[in-house]
Order: structure tokens, then C-alpha cells, then sequence
């Protein structure tokens, strides 16, 4: 069994004990210890690479209706599992506050029951024919183990995003837990044990066992959530090897409050947008362009909601969190003290929290007077900042939104139908709010344009994403073709050129 004192890595149905050096695990709210996890050994990676390749020789060969079954097995068990140890420990490793830690456990088990009976949908296409008694068809089928290299912020809700479409796809699966929520991720794979064995790995580690994963010859697509700067690196190591990779690389999201926005509803969904898992969502909604005639009213607006807002440990009734490491907290401060230098006030925040030092803790923070001049425009903050950009009408928000290498996701607040249906079509991002930022829905495409990503989680497209066609021919009564070798003397002319007709 899982023990978050004790170091292990998971092929279910089973944890082992790891052999590999010992990370500790730090609390980012106090630094109090969680618990330890070992990086696995090349001779586990290997091991692991040999059973899980055994065990999708035989689950590929598994019925539609018989996979859905036991997706939907797995779907039950998650449901039934008592997920507060779980929940508990990836508040304790990376600061999310319970109720959100519960949360994104909740929304675990529907993943699956949805790519179970899209599998048994969705199995390829019957095309109409090119010539009398031939039955033309694509079929799918997998591409063999998918790796899943995932991130701090929802560590078990975006794994089960893929490993779901890559299960139903006829694929096992490796996970490469993000270091920060090792234990969690871990301590969820109990709900595993249930599958076919050696079908689901965990394998704990750093950049060394990713890179081993991607390297071998015995993995055959990549799944990956990260920054920029990773994603690219992920996306060469795939590329090299002909791996299918879906990758989500982050973004800077921008929102648009117009001058016909219903300020009170939108100052309410900017907080949440921005300081969301204290702004540590690829969706954060982190550059905001608002019109100038609502402009004052805004900012009063987002400013009180901001204040309201409770800071402390997970564990505790508060909203605010620490930021995951020393590392993040820093970068956040190193964007506002730039832009606050150049110009930028600092409305509310931008500081850290008098009494709560201990840990990775940064005040929710409103900068107004932001402009193009300043590296938090330009860079993913991944913090609790809300950059206020005044701008003079919806065409100035519209152009200086899609002006940036990122185009994840983009939203605007306004009650104007036309402003909407204009924002849906022109902004470049591969999804857009309107009255409603950061929704997701497991029947659309959920991924980026730009440098934000490629590839595409979710619904269909997220399945296309384990799977490969194969174009069928099947002539049910062999017949004489009469382009087939040799040609008719007919089709040359007497030279002895071939015709074209």
C-alpha cells in the first residue's frame, strides 16, 4: 500500500518500494514536512517500459463494449474511494485550498464514463465507395503507451483527461507525476488497481525519467501540460521520434471589460479568474483591457471583492494559498516590482502577507496604469496579479488582447450581443468566455493556439489524440482491374507514351 512516508512508484495493481534518491516534500504554506517520494531508477523505468507494453498487447485487443465496461468500473471505483487523504495532501503539497482539492477530485470519474462511450461510438468512418464491390472504411485504432507528463496546479483532474482518451483509445498508460504533487497523484493511483495489470504506471521523478520516457522506443505519444520553455522541449524530444504529442504550454489570458459590461458580475468573475488557485491556472485571466468610460468603476469594484479575500493555509477557511515554491513567489514579485517601476500602481497587495512569512504566501494583487512597457504583459505570471490596462474602446481591447506569443484562452464581460459575437470570432485563442471565464466542457476541445499549445485535450479531438486510422479496401468479390499491369495496347499511343485521358 501508499505510504506518503515510505518512497514508491505504481504498475498496478501494485505499489513497490523505490529505489532511487529521496525527495522531500515541503508544506509551501509553513514548510512542515508531507512526506518523501524517490526518483526512479533506470532499471524501474525499464521494467515498468517491459509490463506496461505486456499488458496493452492484450488490452488492445479488448472489445469496445468490454473497455467501456471496465472504464466505467473504474469510473465507480473513484466514486466510491474516500478521496479526503488525497485531497488532503495535494492542499498540504502545492497549497490549493481543500474544498478545491475535493473539487477536482469530484470531477475525476464523469472523464471517464464519457471517453468509455465515445470509444464505443466513435470507431471510424464509412466512406463512400470509388468503384462497385469495394467496401471503403477508416478505422482507429492505438498507438500502443502514452506518456503523461503533468502539472503542480490540477495534478489529478488534467492526468485523467488524457489517460481517460488514452485507456479508451486501447493504449496503457505512464504517468510522470509534476515533483511538486507527487504524493497525491500517488495516492490516487489506489483507484487504478482495479484495471487489467501492469495497464497504469506512476513513476515518480524529475526531468531525467520524463526524458527517458520520451526517448524510448517502447512509448508511442506524449501528453503534456507545462510552461513554454518545457513544452517546446517535450515537443522536439517527440517530434525527433515521430511521437503524436498533445501539449498545453500555459498562456497570459487576457479579459476584456466593455463599456457595456455589468460591472458588479464582472468584477466578481475577474477575482475568480485571476485569483483562482492563487492565480496559478493556465486560464488565469491575467492581462485585463478595460474600456475607459467603465474603467474607474472597475477597478473600485474588483478592488473591494479583492479585499475580501482570505489568506492562509488550505487546510484553513481561506481562498488565497501559498504559491507552490520559493521559485514561483519570486517570479511574481520580480513582474510587479518591474512594473511598479515603470509606472504601475499598486492598487491592493503586492506584498507578502504581514504574519504569514513561513511559507510561499503573495498578497492578491491590482495593478493599474499597466502598459506594453512592462515584463508582466509579456511573460505568464502565474501569480495573484490583475494588470489593469485602460483602453479606449472594444477595438483597442480586441487588438491589444491578441497582441502576445500566447493564445490559450480569452474572455470578455459585456452585455452587448454584437461585442460578443464579435469577441467569439476575433479573438486568437483557442477558447473564448463570454459572462463566464474558465469553464471547460468535457464534450469541446479544451487547448491553445500559438505558443500556448497544440494538440487538443477533451471531446472527440482529445481522443483523436491516442489513436491512429488505418484506410481499408475490401473488394468482397476479387475481380480483374483493368488499370492493373499490363496496360490494354489501347492506352499507348503509337509511340509508345501512355495516354493521358
Amino acid at each position: 500500500m501508499f505510504d506518503a512516508q515510505h518512497p514508491c512508484y505504481f504498475l498496478n495493481p501494485v505499489f513497490h518500494a523505490g529505489a532511487g534518491p529521496v525527495r522531500r516534500v515541503l508544506d509551501p504554506a509553513n514548510q512542515e514536512p508531507v512526506g518523501c517520494y524517490a526518483d526512479c531508477t533506470s532499471a524501474e523505468i525499464q521494467g515498468v517500459l517491459d509490463a506496461v507494453n505486456l499488458a496493452q498487447r492484450s488490452w488492445k485487443r479488448v472489445d469496445a463494449k468490454s473497455r467501456a465496461k471496465v472504464l466505467h468500473q473504474l469510473a465507480n471505483a473513484i466514486e466510491s474511494a474516500d478521496l479526503r487523504l488525497c485531497a488532503e495532501l495535494m492542499t498540504r503539497e502545492m497549497g490549493k485550498p481543500y474544498p478545491e482539492s475535493m473539487g477536482e477530485l469530484a470531477n475525476c470519474a464523469p472523464i471517464f464514463r464519457y471517453f468509455a462511450e465515445m470509444a464505443r461510438d466513435d470507431a471510424g468512418k464509412v466512406a463512400g465507395t470509388t468503384q462497385v464491390g469495394s467496401f471503403q472504411y477508416a478505422r482507429y485504432e492505438p498507438l500502443g503507451v502514452s506518456v503523461h507528463i503533468m502539472p503542480f496546479n490540477f495534478p489529478v483532474l488534467l492526468m485523467c483527461w488524457t489517460v481517460a482518451a488514452s485507456l479508451a483509445s486501447g493504449n496503457a498508460c505512464i504517468i510522470k507525476p509534476a515533483p511538486a504533487t507527487t504524493l497525491c497523484t500517488l495516492e490516487f493511483m489506489r483507484c487504478f488497481a482495479a484495471l487489467p495489470a501492469g495497464l497504469v504506471a506512476c513513476l515518480p521523478g524529475g526531468v531525467a525519467v520524463a526524458q527517458a520516457l520520451l526517448e524510448s522506443e517502447q512509448t508511442h505519444a506524449v501528453a503534456f501540460t507545462g510552461s513554454v520553455a518545457a513544452a517546446k522541449a517535450v515537443a522536439v524530444a517527440a517530434a525527433q521520434r515521430m511521437k503524436p504529442a498533445v501539449i498545453e504550454a500555459g498562456g497570459s489570458d487576457p479579459m476584456i471589460i466593455s463599456a457595456h459590461a455589468p460591472i458588479d458580475i464582472a468584477a466578481a468573475g475577474a477575482v475568480t479568474a485571476a485569483f483562482h488557485l492563487s492565480g496559478q491556472v493556465c486560464t488565469s485571466a491575467e492581462r485585463f483591457y478595460v474600456v475607459d468610460s467603465v474603467h474607474d468603476a472597475f477597478v473600485q469594484a474588483l478592488v473591494t471583492r479583492t479585499q475580501a479575500l482570505r489568506i492562509g493555509h488550505g487546510l484553513k477557511k481561506s481562498e488565497i494559498g501559498p504559491l507552490v515554491s520559493e521559485a514561483a513567489r519570486a517570479k511574481v514579485i520580480r513582474l510587479v516590482e518591474d512594473a511598479r517601476a515603470k509606472g504601475a500602481s499598486v492598487v491592493t497587495g503586492g506584498r507578502i502577507p504581514p504574519g504569514l512569512e513561513a511559507g510561499w504566501f503573495y498578497e492578491p494583487t491590482v495593478l493599474t496604469g499597466v502598459t506594453d512597457a512592462m515584463d508582466i504583459l509579456h511573460e505568464e505570471c502565474f501569480g495573484p496579479v490583475a494588470s489593469i490596462c485602460r483602453v479606449a474602446d472594444f477595438e483597442e481591447a480586441i487588438a491589444r488582447a491578441n497582441d502576445s506569443p500566447f493564445g490559450l484562452g480569452a474572455s470578455i464581460f459585456t452585455t452587448s450581443l454584437d461585442e460578443a459575437m464579435e469577441a467569439a470570432e476575433r479573438l486568437e485563442a483557442g477558447m473564448v468566455w463570454v459572462n463566464n471565464p474558465m469553464i471547460d466542457n468535457d464534450a469541446l476541445p479544451f487547448g491553445g493556439w500559438k505558443a500556448s499549445g497544440m494538440g487538443r485535450e477533451l471531446s472527440r479531438q482529445g481522443m483523436d489524440a491516442f489513436r491512429r486510422s488505418k484506410m481499408v479496401i475490401i473488394d468482397h468479390k476479387p475481380a480483374l482491374q483493368e488499370w492493373w499491369y499490363p496496360y490494354p495496347d489501347a492506352w499507348f499511343h503509337e509511340t509508345g507514351g501512355r495516354k493521358h485521358s
